[in-house]
């Protein structure tokens, strides 16, 4: 068995980019960059007011009161008009360009309106309410840089910068087959010694969220022709994932099927609970993780493992799981060799400090136990028995696409 930081860097240092695509701005959110973003235009392309009011010179209203001739009136996106002399001010509203001279904004509610122009009943400096030209970005200025998932203001930084086409890294395809003659299709009759499969449908779920584009090959008998027949349909895609089948069972068939159509085995088994039997190789082209049948295996390696190789795919490096620490809220017993991880509940006590309290039971089968948990607490192999209060280490579920 190897342990799980060498399997985690032999995983994604088989994968690299994918080659980039070019998207629209509507069809960007989420999607990994593969090129920088730069600007286009500058923004604001002149200086421009800040508010609604009158534009002037601020050595005309150094003194006030002081009325002054209004030379102008500029509109957001109309002309700046003629220069602006002395005793002269323009009106002027919330984004219109400032008339040449002006270097200043009186605001609309610090003045009068007077028959022979307009009275400032305020003194401003020079530059206030001024949003000087380039003061969001300038042209050729990058804005987003290659290796960023796009957000939502990602995306408007984009729109803003006049960019409407963008170049991202291709989405991972993952293949998915499941595995076992005792597992039917959820709304199937179901007999007396069958369950319903959820890893096909939780593992498409994980890529989604992950974004990649799953491919769900269906259940594979526990037939090694069928098996390899199946595993076929997986090429072209970048990754095949088995969930099932990898454990020492003669009825778990995953390495003989794929070895019938040249399955090169780059390790099997890790020193960890829940998922020691996890399989990594390739059959030509394609690389083939092989992960445990029961359902929190599968997701548990799908998060510590699965989702790093496409964090590479995607173009945003070796990202493994994000790491924290909370304060244990019940006694955990010594670890033996395998580095463990329990399902917790993350809760608060009185003094605001966080606190992570593993489920009593955590056998590998129970699915719902996984649904209600909020991280995973991880135990180091031959960790010493922890008290309640100790702090740990977890792997928490919220964040988005970290998700599981």
């Amino acid at each position: 068995m190897i342990s799980v930081e060498e399997a985690l860097a032999r995983i994604t240092g088989a994968f690299a980019p994918l080659p980039g695509e070019t998207v629209s701005l509507n069809e960007a959110l989420g999607r990994v960059l593969a090129e920088d973003v730069a600007a286009r235009v500058t923004q604001p392309p002149a200086d421009v007011s800040a508010m609604d009011g009158y534009a002037v010179r601020a050595q005309d209203v150094a003194q006030v009161p002081v009325t002054l001739s209004v030379a102008g009136y500029i509109p957001a996106g109309g002309s700046a008009g003629d220069m602006l002399g002395p005793g002269e001010a323009a009106r002027i509203f919330t984004g219109a360009p400032l008339p040449a001279g002006a270097d200043a904004i009186v605001i609309q509610e610090n003045t009068e309106t007077e028959d022979s122009g307009v009275k400032v009943l305020e003194t401003v400096t020079q530059g206030r309410y001024v949003r000087p030209a380039g003061l969001d970005f300038r042209a050729g200025d990058i804005g987003i840089a290659a290796g960023h998932r796009l957000s939502s203001r990602d995306v408007g930084l984009a729109a803003a910068m006049n960019v409407p086409w963008l170049k991202v890294h291709r989405r991972p395809r993952i293949a998915i087959l499941a595995t076992g003659d005792e597992v039917v299709l959820p709304g199937e009759p179901i007999g007396p010694s069958q369950i319903v499969s959820s890893n096909g449908f939780s593992l498409a779920a994980f890529v989604t969220a992950c974004g990649g584009i799953p491919i769900h090959l269906g259940i594979a008998p526990d037939d090694r022709a069928a098996l390899g027949s199946l595993a076929e349909d997986a090429k072209g895609a970048d990754l095949l994932v088995t969930s099932g089948g990898v454990s020492v069972g003669e009825r778990d068939m995953v390495r003989a099927a794929l070895g019938d159509k040249g399955l090169a085995v780059d390790f099997w088994k890790i020193a960890m609970r829940p998922g020691k039997p996890l399989l990594f190789g390739h059959v030509g082209a394609t690389p083939i993780l092989g992960l445990p049948g029961n359902p929190v295996s599968s997701l548990v390696c799908a998060a510590l493992f699965l989702r790093p190789a496409m964090a590479v795919m995607l173009g945003l490096g070796q990202a493994p799981a994000e790491i924290e620490t909370a304060l244990l809220g019940a006694g955990l017993p010594a670890n033996d060799k395998r580095q463990d991880y329990l399902r917790a509940r993350l809760g608060k006590d009185s003094d605001g400090r966080r606190i992570a309290t593993p489920f009593e039971r955590q056998d590998s089968s129970m699915l719902a136990t996984l649904a209600r948990a909020d991280c995973l607490i991880v135990r180091p192999p031959l960790a010493q028995a922890a008290r309640a209060g100790d702090k740990v280490t977890i792997v928490p579920f919220q964040g988005g696409i970290l998700t599981i």
